[in-house]
């Protein structure tokens, strides 16, 4: 049998990008119990107010909500927002302590998804914005639209 490779997004936080510079990302397994990644393979997740902390050698994410699996069981997690353990290498999480000391630095979710049938966390390090800098991001953003309307305008004359 060969490996599934699905990547399918399960949830994604796309504040995170409105709200930070993503500088660095690291891909994360998640310990998971009883029927949760049921749950998120059905889409029943929310990572929009979730953040990462690290304490004792061990980065884990908090306030992500795996809502509970209708079918379950008796190993169905009664707290769908409760603190879950994350997997990196251990390079990885001492590069991670390193930069998030740093002033203005954090750990955020970006996007849950599925790789060779398990669940992972992509999470980014980030910078926090400025209210000036959303705004000069939303003017580049409607800077190169139009940009691509008016090369789309031009192509269809020259037809």
């Amino acid at each position: 049998m060969g490996k599934k490779a699905d990547g399918k997004v399960l949830a994604q936080n796309k504040k995170a990008s409105h709200d930070y510079f993503i500088e660095d990302t690291y891909e994360a397994g998640m310990v998971l119990t009883g029927t949760e990644i049921k749950s998120l393979r059905n889409g029943r997740s929310n990572i929009s107010d979730a953040f990462a902390t690290i304490r004792n050698g061990e980065i884990n994410i908090h306030n992500m909500h795996i809502s509970p699996f209708e079918q379950g069981n008796r190993n169905n997690p009664t707290d769908p927002t409760r603190t879950r353990k994350l997997l990196l290498h251990k390079e990885q999480i001492r590069k991670l302590i390193g930069l998030s000391k740093q002033e203005g630095y954090t750990i955020v979710p970006l996007k849950i998804y599925v790789r060779n049938g398990y669940a992972k966390l992509l999470l980014g390090l980030g910078r926090g914005k400025k209210q000036y800098d959303k705004r000069e991001t939303a003017a580049k953003r409607d800077a190169q639209r139009d940009i691509q309307r008016a090369l789309r305008e031009k192509q269809k004359i020259a037809r």
